[in-house]
This record gives structure tokens, sequence and C-alpha cells, in this order.
């Protein structure tokens, strides 16, 4: 980071949370805005031009799938719901309209920053470095090349193209949906959910120092999953 004062934007109705969230955020260097519906948070964002946004699912008006769908229609902003989310089709649902992330209520406020100093880092490069490494793992994309260790691992075309979308994308929870869409493109959804897990555990035997507690490809139960970053 450049050392400037990150700026948030923070959507959710409920006045006793933006408060805390305010404090909260605050306290460890951010500067805040807010907006309590959706319709608010689309007119404040290209006002205030916010760094990251913390977004509500559960609000009047336009819900938080929507409005994740009409930023994402015109800004990259890393955007990370925090919401009661009681059902796991609520947090495809967002993930798939292109949010970042998300934090179910009720969170630690310790995890929540560090999902943010993680979307931070992720949206302040334009994209991966040819070479990506978290622990032991190196995964070299423009010599399309992975390592564990010194040890070079052989990977079928199938599961390098897996592999490489959860690295460009390190950090950052990716829905069976989404890598399907990644890796299979136009195949039927349900006809290629199994090879989605079936490739994540053959990856898993590869590239995880144990495969039977990963520490490198990180499983969102019911959503998906994700690359680990680098501590």
């Amino acid at each position: 980071m450049n050392g400037e004062v990150q700026h948030l934007l923070v959507v959710d109705n409920e006045e006793a949370m933006r408060r805390l969230l305010r404090a909260s955020l605050g306290a460890n260097g951010y500067s805040v805005s807010e907006a309590c519906t959706g319709e608010e948070a689309l007119q404040a964002a290209p006002v205030s031009h916010p760094d990251l946004i913390l977004l509500d699912l559960h609000l009047p008006g336009l819900d938080g799938v929507s409005v994740t769908r009409l930023f994402r229609e015109w800004t990259h902003v890393p955007i990370i719901i925090v919401s009661v989310c009681r059902e796991e089709s609520e947090k495809i649902a967002a993930l798939d309209a292109g949010a970042d992330d998300y934090v179910t209520k009720p969170f630690s406020p310790a995890e929540l920053l560090a999902r943010i100093r993680a979307a931070l880092r992720r949206a302040c490069r334009s994209e991966v470095g040819a070479v990506f490494t978290v622990g032991d793992l190196t995964i070299d994309l423009s010599r399309r090349l992975v390592r564990l260790g010194p040890d070079r691992v052989p990977l079928t075309p199938t599961e390098y193209q897996l592999l490489g979308t959860l690295t460009r994308n390190a950090g950052k929870v990716l829905t069976h949906r989404q890598l399907v869409r990644e890796v299979w493109g136009g195949m039927c959804y349900e006809d290629t959910l199994h090879l989605v897990r079936v490739n994540i555990s053959n990856l898993r035997h590869k590239v995880e120092p144990d495969a039977a507690h990963p520490r490198y490809i990180l499983t969102e139960p019911g959503v998906g999953y994700r690359l680990a970053m680098p501590a």
C-alpha cells in the first residue's frame, strides 16, 4: 500500500451496525462513509470513490445481490458481503454476482479486518505476477510450471487450468459455478460439478503436503474454494 488513508463504504440499514463498523474501521486507520440502502450506495460510490465496499444483503428496496450486480456494471472495487447470510444459496448468489468475499454476522472484528486487508492487497495489483508463491507451493503462470518445494509437480491440462484460475484470484472465494464457467466453459453446471470436486481432490494430492489437511487450496463449505494468500 502507498500509505494513503483508504476509504471504505459501509452499506447497512442498521444504524447500530454502521456505528460499530465506523468505530472499528476508524480505529484501524480507515476513513468511512455510510449508506443505509442500496440506492444510496449506488449514488454515493461514484462521489466518494471507495477503495472497498462492505455490503449487507438484506436491505430495504434493492437487495445486496442486485446492488452487487449493478456495481459490477461499472466498477471492480472489492465488495465484501457482511450479512446474516442464513442460506448458503445467498452467499453463492452474491459471489456469482461479483462479490469478492463474505463475512457472516455476528463476526469477529479481527476476521473482518483480515478479509479487508486481503481484498485490498488483491486490488492493489492489476493481476497476479508471473510467479505466485504461498508456503512451499510455487506457481509460475508464464512458464506453466508448478513446484512443491524443489520438486516439479506434473498436472493435467484441466488441473493446471483449475489451479491457474484459483491463482489469478488468490484469496478470493470462487463458487463451484464460477470454476465451472472458467474451466469447462459452456458445459452444463450439473454435469461438471463432480469434475470440480474430483480435480480439486487430485490437485490437493499433488500440491498439498497433507491432502487431508489442506493448507493451500481451501474449502468454503457449500460455496466453493479459495487459494490461500501468502502470510
